[in-house]
């Protein structure tokens, strides 16, 4: 059994069944609406559906980051059994988070100075961030060392690529992120944004696509141009996916297509409750491993 542990945040967005099987802590981000406020608990308490048909109501959630606190319950813990830990949290280019984390560790290390604390900065969201804690469990489970972790991630935090596209820009309307004028223009016109994670972790827009058809199309081919080996990859591919999972199986699809081997073994997943507070319904985000972010 490996002397440390592994943790994240829920915005990693894979299931919470997976994180139990592959002992990674998880501590919950939470979402706000009506006056109340509720753990993002990877849908133990309400289900996608009911989520996303909420804010199709007209509803807008607002979310709220984990806390130092929150941090310093989910590890100490595991450092009073002795353990170190690696925490990965959720891309600074998106969230505050990052650095409560950094506050929370400085923390415990005055109480457990022996005790090895690492947080780092994913620079990624979603199942991109799910899919950096998968590899990370392998590989511990394996037999890797702690700084053999630390080491794989300096090595690929930036390779693991994040596009994926939005049908419906009414949700980021609602949350300030587009204008009203530009939202209608573009629903009008069935523009379908494609984005993608840079260097520093943030959301770029990269091109504005019409149609749901050809925004699936456009990330079938980022896969095949960004993809370590191409058609040849042999890494892991993740899909998350917001209320459209025919979208996303058809990305699947198209990257089997390109990638036989890699049919049956690409993991789609639900978009969690904080992401999707921001993006609404009728997102699909592809991760894998691939060129490394240079802008």
């Amino acid at each position: 059994m490996a002397d440390y542990i592994l943790a994240c945040e829920s915005t990693a967005d894979y299931p919470k069944e997976f994180f139990e099987e592959r002992n990674i802590l998880w501590a919950p981000f939470h979402y706000n609406v009506d006056g109340g406020s509720y753990p993002d608990d990877l849908y133990t308490s309400v289900t996608p559906t009911a989520f996303f048909d909420m804010m199709r109501s007209g509803k807008q959630p607002t979310t709220s980051q984990v806390g130092v606190g929150d941090y310093v319950e989910l590890w100490e813990p595991a450092l009073k059994e002795g353990k170190d830990v690696l925490h990965l949290a959720l891309s600074s280019g998106i969230s505050g988070t990052y650095n409560s984390a950094c506050v929370a560790a400085e923390q415990l290390r005055a109480s457990y100075p022996e005790r090895r604390i690492t947080v780092l900065d994913s620079l990624n969201a979603s199942a991109g961030f799910g899919l950096i804690m998968e590899y990370l469990a392998d590989m511990r489970d394996e037999g890797a060392s702690y700084d053999e972790l630390l080491a794989w991630l300096d090595e690929n935090l930036l390779k693991v690529n994040a596009w994926f596209f939005v049908s419906d820009l009414e949700y980021l309307k609602r949350g300030g992120r587009v204008s009203a004028t530009s939202a209608l223009l573009a629903n009008a016109l069935k523009i379908c944004p494609v984005l993608n994670i840079d260097y520093e972790g943030k959301l770029i827009p990269r091109q504005k696509i019409r149609t749901v058809k050809k925004a699936i199309a456009e990330l079938v081919r980022m896969f095949e141009t960004h993809a370590d080996g191409g058609c040849d990859y042999q890494g892991k591919v993740a899909i998350s996916q917001s209320e459209c999972k025919g979208d996303a199986e058809a990305v699947a699809r198209g990257i089997e297509e390109l990638c036989p081997r890699l049919k049956g073994k690409i993991r789609i997943t639900n978009i969690g409750t904080v992401i999707g507070s921001h993006t609404g319904p009728g997102t699909v985000a592809l991760f894998f491993v691939g060129d490394k972010r240079v802008d």
